[in-house]
């Protein structure tokens, strides 16, 4: 089993570091530990094998522990971190939760009534070939949420040749793609995965000096706003190698600031969706918005200026959609993109385009415009319905600091005169004092 890599890498060398949290290193041997006790805990707590548990935590040894330790009991995980404007009811009546463990100061469990896992056929065929599962949900930009169900030990298929040992900042959340890659990542590389308590700016930037953190794996918002905090330029980040930028599309005005800000660090990109989990992949080193994937893995193929891939690793299908995946199926990303050579240029959703009289707007094309414009903070590209053009480009602005509105909106007409054309400029121009980003980092959905 995939999962007995990791557990044979903790034994090899039992004094590593394998976890940093809260001031306080964890050694190899100390989690191999957490993860026996968390195993007797689930057989007197009688969550036996084919059960659906869900995982209630921010990151903490005692969370990563479980999830191990829940793989090797046979359960179906769904991990679930509590965050604004998040149903967890909701959540976990989807995933058809039988167990829930909370961790925060002690571990509370509770029993849910909930419907067979039997009576799905995914699920199903989990619990008959005694094999652990894993269920996330999407983000929900393109309809509500969908539960999307992985075969666990196929998912940690692709971590088998994780690469350098490096100390490496677990920043996406618990319960994301992204941040389930960095920590299995970390236990399948032998790096030390430095777990946050503040993902505030400044939490993150006192973190990488303390710890000496060589990667941060962020979303471009959150990276954003540590440019405009200026608080890295208050910490010592020497130790940093590798930014990783995922989860959003980045645009050229972002990469430029980052670039230059840390110049001495390489930035690259990280694709990945719940689907089909974030493949291998290799960032163009004089364009880092170019990615090139590892095509033994993840085969990919643009139709139509869409991205369609199909992977080893990726979902059984969505729990209440009639979706399934197949291991030769093509799966439409719904995310816009170019080729340039053998590398891809993720352009953005393409659900998020604003038709203005058949042309079509990218979003992310006016922001990286308005980026540009002397203080604003943030910026959200979206269409409006009009009755003479079918939709109009719209913007919500945030500002660094404030200032008079009818010259800072005087100055973002300015801007989109210069460099945008007449379809894609804004009509309307909405200065607001609320962030435009939600708690995981990213983009409000609107």
């Amino acid at each position: 089993m995939n999962i007995d890599i990791i557990l044979n890498r903790l034994r090899r060398k039992p004094r590593n570091e394998a976890i940093a949290f809260k001031d306080q290193g964890y050694s190899n041997a100390e989690i191999l530990d957490l993860v026996e006790q968390w195993q007797v805990f689930l057989r007197d707590k009688s969550i036996g094998s084919g059960s659906v548990l869900s995982i209630i935590s921010d990151y903490s040894p005692d969370s990563i522990a479980l999830v191990i330790a829940s793989l090797l009991n046979g359960n179906i995980v769904v991990p679930l971190c509590p965050a604004e404007g998040r149903s967890l009811e909701e959540y976990l009546h989807g995933a058809r939760v039988r167990h829930v463990i909370r961790l925060a100061d002690s571990a509370v469990v509770s029993r849910r009534k909930t419907t067979d896992p039997a009576q799905n056929n995914l699920l199903k065929n989990l619990v008959e070939n005694h094999r652990p599962g894993l269920i996330l949900f999407t983000s929900g930009s393109s309809g509500g949420a969908k539960a999307v169900v992985h075969d666990f030990e196929k998912f940690l298929s692709r971590y088998k040749r994780a690469g350098k040992a490096l100390r490496t900042l677990c920043f996406m959340m618990f319960d994301h793609m992204a941040g389930i890659d960095t920590y299995f990542y970390c236990l399948f590389s032998g790096s030390t995965a430095v777990l946050p308590t503040s993902r505030s700016p400044s939490g993150v930037c006192r973190l990488i000096e303390e710890q000496r953190i060589e990667v941060l794996p962020c979303s471009p918002t959150f990276m954003n706003l540590m440019l405009i905090s200026g608080e890295y330029r208050k910490y010592d980040l020497s130790s940093l190698k590798i930014i990783v930028l995922g989860s959003e599309r980045i645009t050229p005005n972002l990469l430029d600031r980052v670039t230059r800000a840390f110049d001495d660090v390489a930035v690259i990109q990280k694709y990945g969706i719940t689907e089909l989990g974030v493949p291998p992949s290799k960032t163009n080193c004089r364009d880092p918005s170019l990615i090139k994937f590892d095509q033994n893995h993840f085969e990919s193929r643009i139709t139509d200026g869409i991205l369609h891939v199909k992977a080893r690793g990726a979902m059984l299908g969505y729990l209440d959609a009639p979706f399934s995946m197949s291991g030769d199926a093509w799966f439409n990303t719904g995310d816009l993109a170019e080729a340039e050579g053998d590398y891809i240029r993720i352009l953005g959703r393409e659900s998020s385009i604003v038709n203005v009289g058949g042309e079509k707007v990218n979003p992310t094309d006016v922001e990286n415009v308005l980026m540009q414009v002397a203080n604003v903070a943030e910026v959200e590209v979206y269409g409006e319905k009009n009755a003479l053009v079918g939709e109009v480009v719209c913007a919500r602005v945030r500002l660094v600091e404030q200032d008079d509105h009818r010259s800072l909106i005087t100055s973002i007409k300015r801007a989109c005169a210069e460099k945008l054309e007449s379809h894609k400029r804004p009509v309307k121009i909405n200065i607001t004092k609320n962030n435009l980003h939600c708690s995981r980092f990213k983009k409000s959905v609107r």
